[in-house]
């Protein structure tokens, strides 16, 4: 698999930082931010393939973070973290550029599947662009 960036954004610490250990574990590069706003000022300094974004956050949403990436980094893939009360929030991002959505708890191999498919169509997104 190749070397590829990822940002996870989420307000739950534990979350962040265990998915940043276990992406790292696999051989990604892996970032994780706690905000929204943290996680769009990690993304203006680096370049990152895929986001995996939580929907619900204090301060700013999921929804308004995704539509701040897909204008500054049009090609980086979004993977929506959704509870069992935000799957229309899903679906708003689907609508908006994400690659999908997930409920959470979300198994982690699952997730990796997910994140490793979002990784492949930004491949071809930017062959088709250049």
């Amino acid at each position: 698999m190749d070397r590829f960036r990822v940002l996870v954004i989420d307000d739950e610490i534990d979350f962040v930082e265990t998915m940043v250990k276990r992406l790292k574990d696999r051989g990604l590069e892996a970032d994780g931010a706690t905000s929204g706003p943290e996680g769009l000022d990690l993304l203006d300094n680096k370049d990152v393939d895929v986001v995996v974004l939580d929907v619900k956050m204090p301060k700013m949403s999921g929804i308004e973070v995704l539509r701040e990436i897909k204008k500054k980094k049009p090609l980086t893939e979004v993977i929506m973290l959704t509870g069992h009360g935000s799957v229309e929030a899903g679906i708003q991002g689907l609508q908006l550029g994400a690659y999908n959505y997930v409920m959470k708890p979300v198994p982690f191999s699952e997730l990796l599947t997910l994140i490793v498919q979002a990784y492949e169509r930004k491949l071809i997104e930017q062959e088709r662009d250049s």
